[in-house]
């Protein structure tokens, strides 16, 4: 297995601006500040090497302080590629600190034919904090059937539980079955943590028992499922706007 330093990326606020404390590269990711804005902190996360091979492990460490704001974008999709009989991990450990919040929009998340991929993501916000997550899942390549993924996710707000997930991609029949994707390739998920967007969802979202929401739509192709919850996403990335608390004049 190949493994290295996880990518970490910690940033603060202080009374007057807001700054990356630690801006970590790993093997695999390198993050790169693209702006600092009085009220937030915008971080792209670009692909170093070609990834995921088989035995690759990469992993994201993200904290956000108290109060602080962070945006990260990735600017091109990532590929589980062909593992020929291995397989390969990808994991998000994230912590948000209280009154601060994260905007991931991530972008597709592409799991090729022969891949065998276990995502897992972890979610610490602490009371008053908020996250805005956007995922993208597509099985296959153009004209491939797609590997095998299992994608599970734990969230938790002041120390309690808020969301777990396992969503296992692994049974090539089974994920065709009508209660699961129903021959789709493509699943995308918005997930909204530590706010509640409102009393009536819409279509294709899921109100959660604590503070909280979810959307989920799947499709063939990955611009579909990005236009059905586009207006999800714009929505509740209103409501994290206004979580934001912007820093004294």
């Amino acid at each position: 297995m190949t493994t290295d330093a996880p990518l970490r990326i910690l940033v603060e606020r202080t009374p007057t601006h807001h700054r990356i404390t630690r801006l970590d590269a790993s093997r695999f990711v390198r993050p790169r500040a693209v702006h600092t804005e009085p009220d937030r902190v915008r971080v792209a996360l670009v692909a170093a090497c070609a990834s995921l091979l088989s035995g690759d492990d990469v992993r994201l460490e993200i904290e956000v302080g108290p109060g602080a704001h962070l945006e990260l974008v990735e600017p091109s999709a990532t590929v589980a590629y062909n593992a020929r009989g291995g397989s390969c991990t990808w994991s998000a450990a994230i912590r948000v600190a209280e009154g601060g919040s994260l905007v991931w929009g991530g972008a597709p998340f592409v799991v090729s034919h022969g891949a065998d991929v276990e995502r897992r993501t972890t979610i610490e916000l602490d009371a008053g904090a908020a996250l805005l997550h956007r995922e993208t899942l597509v099985l296959g390549r153009s004209a491939e059937d797609g590997g095998k993924v299992r994608s599970t996710l734990r969230a938790t707000y002041d120390r309690r539980p808020l969301l777990v997930e396992d969503v296992d991609l692994r049974d090539l029949a089974l994920r065709s079955a009508p209660g699961v994707l129903g021959g789709h390739r493509v699943v995308a998920t918005t997930t909204l943590l530590g706010l509640r967007p409102g009393p009536e969802p819409a279509l294709h979202e899921t109100l959660l028992a604590g503070p909280g929401a979810l959307a989920r739509s799947v499709a063939d192709e990955a611009h579909l499922t990005e236009q059905a919850l586009e207006p999800t996403w714009q929505r509740w990335r209103a409501v994290m706007d206004e979580h934001r608390t912007p820093l004294p004049a």
